[in-house]
């Protein structure tokens, strides 16, 4: 037979702590831990930290002038401070009544021994001139001139071109003359509207319509042609830009002969 090892003949309650040793272990160490806060812990009163930055929330006055701009009301309803709302909210002041009444000063009427004192005073002292006599006087009268009038004839004798517009400050290189028509009746004026570059050339043109029916009554085909024809050969002096105007042609007629009856119109 084995025999036991001899460390098995120690009894069990050698092998570990016993539980009132565990509690006073325990017991100590809190007494120890308390008695540590009281010695080392701080006396200081606890102050809390500044906060910076922190959003403030701030009420509105009434007399805010922006808080009243944001009153839909401002311009559809009366509103305290308006133009009108000074007057009839502000009543006139009315003086009390005072009972110590006195009447009001009345002017002294004027005497009738006093009327014209003042007219015959300056007449005493401003004695009138005697006038001097008059003095013959045997020269003729001047010749009297006869008026000449001037008589300017109402009619145009020529055809003429006029510039409107922005072209009324443009200076034409080459003048144009446009010729008479041979016609038996008034021709309504032309009017041509120009597109001008900066150098000067005439870069589009076009017939501008009567501004009237009774004005259109008057065109006739051929003349609006011929000034289609001259505006196009038209120069103008440079300048920094495009420019859009007008050249109306207003035609004198000359009486047409037989050869040159009338066309239609």
């Amino acid at each position: 037979m084995n025999e036991a090892p001899a460390d098995l003949s120690v009894s069990a309650s050698d092998t570990g702590w016993s539980s009132a040793r565990l509690v006073f272990l325990i017991a100590f160490a809190l007494a120890a831990h308390v008695a540590f806060l009281f010695l080392f812990g701080s006396k200081k009163p606890v102050t809390p930290r500044a906060l910076e930055r922190v959003p403030q929330l701030q009420l509105a006055i009434e007399s805010d002038e922006l808080l009243a701009l944001d009153d839909p009301t401002l311009f559809a309803l009366p509103h305290a401070n308006d133009y009108a709302t000074a007057f009839w909210q502000s009543p006139p002041a009315v003086a009390a009544p005072d009972f110590r009444w006195s009447e009001s000063p009345r002017y002294l009427p004027l005497t009738a021994a006093y009327l014209g004192n003042t007219y015959r005073e300056f007449m005493r002292t401003n004695p009138p001139v005697a006038a001097a006599p008059d003095v013959l006087n045997f020269r003729p009268p001047p010749p009297v001139a006869d008026l000449v009038t001037p008589f300017f004839s109402p009619l145009p004798t020529n055809s003429t071109v006029q510039l409107t517009g922005d072209l009324a400050h443009r200076r034409l290189l080459r003048a144009i003359i446009p010729p008479s028509l041979p016609f038996n009746d008034v021709i309504a004026a032309s009017r041509v509207q120009l597109l001008v570059n900066p150098v000067g050339d005439v870069v589009s043109t076009a017939l501008l319509p009567s501004d009237s029916s009774v004005e259109a009554l008057g065109h006739w085909d051929e003349a609006d042609q011929r000034a289609l024809t001259l505006a196009r050969t038209a120069r103008f002096a440079p300048a920094a830009q495009m420019t859009l105007g007008e050249m109306v042609f207003n035609w004198h007629t000359v009486p047409a002969t037989n050869a040159t009856a009338n066309p239609q119109r």
